[in-house]
């Protein structure tokens, strides 16, 4: 028997008071009312209603059971709705906060897909590598690179994120190729403002001293960092998404492949609404399947 069918009687029972009356409502007989209803308490192995020759009521069960009836049945009424009209309802301002490097490389053929499928919605995009609090500013949606904290925002994976280490052939051919770690901390590393490389590597913290990397250039930039490294400046550790095509080109080589960190993720962030807006549903269902488990960038690797 239909769960769906039952559900909406259970509840219409409850609404109206009584078996007949819901019976009228649905356009169907007490007799099949009765017979839905006794269905999905046998199925629940409880008992939802009290029942006697003057009114229905409900147990504690049956109390509880009806809320969260009633909040299925709008989600699906919800769902249905949105799917039916999604195109046309779609529209108004999306604002997206992303990172830098990220936007500028690889969000714009996603974003033109995107408002070609709405063309009634309009975008505001904010690149920035500083942590915006969407809520608090009033973002729909934020792009998010790394291992993401517990909080109160929905987080939807969108694409692994590697990381490479790499260094010019020149700079390779002049100053010799490290195979180790122990031999990375003779070189020059071209550092990440905002990252700490001996907790990234794989297999830093098993070194008995800890890992120090000489650095005479630190900055918050990775296309300036990957520039850098092109020019023979040091090594380098930066996501794929960046120096992907510097790799594919021969522009760097990777080395240290096996002390590379574990992937992190590019995630979509947004607020946990109840009801989320037609315009941020549209974006992450599209933006979800986007990319892929093998994005573009790390299929020339």
């Amino acid at each position: 028997m239909d769960k769906l069918t039952t559900m909406k009687t259970f509840v219409s029972v409850v609404q109206e008071g009584s078996f007949s009356k819901a019976a009228d409502k649905l356009d169907i007989s007490p007799q099949l009312v009765s017979k839905y209803v006794s269905a999905l308490e046998e199925g629940l192995a409880t008992r939802l209603l009290h029942r006697t020759t003057r009114k229905v009521s409900t147990t504690e069960a049956g109390d509880h059971y009806f809320t969260r009836c009633l909040q299925v049945l709008d989600d699906i009424d919800d769902m249905e709705n949105s799917l039916d009209n999604l195109n046309e309802n779609v529209s108004g301002v999306l604002s997206i906060s992303a990172p830098m490097s990220f936007g500028v490389k690889h969000l714009a053929p996603l974003l033109v897909e995107f408002q070609k499928r709405y063309p009634n919605l309009k975008l505001d995009l904010n690149l920035t590598d500083q942590f915006v609090d969407i809520v608090e500013q009033g973002i729909d949606i934020a792009l998010r690179i790394g291992v993401l904290k517990s909080s109160s925002l929905i987080a939807k994976k969108i694409a692994p994120i590697r990381l490479a280490v790499f260094a010019s052939p020149s700079y390779l051919a002049q100053h010799g190729t490290p195979t180790t770690l122990e031999e990375l901390q003779s070189h020059n590393y071209l550092r990440y403002a905002h990252t700490e490389p001996t907790k990234k590597l794989r297999g830093a913290n098993e070194l008995k001293n800890e890992l120090k990397l000489e650095s005479n250039l630190v900055a918050n930039n990775g296309d300036l960092l990957l520039n850098a490294a092109i020019a023979g400046g040091g090594i380098a550790m930066q996501p794929t998404f960046i120096a992907g095509e510097a790799l594919a080109q021969g522009k760097v080589v990777r080395i240290l492949k096996d002390y590379e960190p574990e992937p992190i993720g590019l995630y979509m962030v947004y607020a946990n609404r109840q009801f989320l807006p037609s315009k941020v549903r549209a974006f992450v269902d599209f933006a979800s399947n986007y990319y892929t488990d093998t994005p573009y960038w790390d299929l020339g690797e």
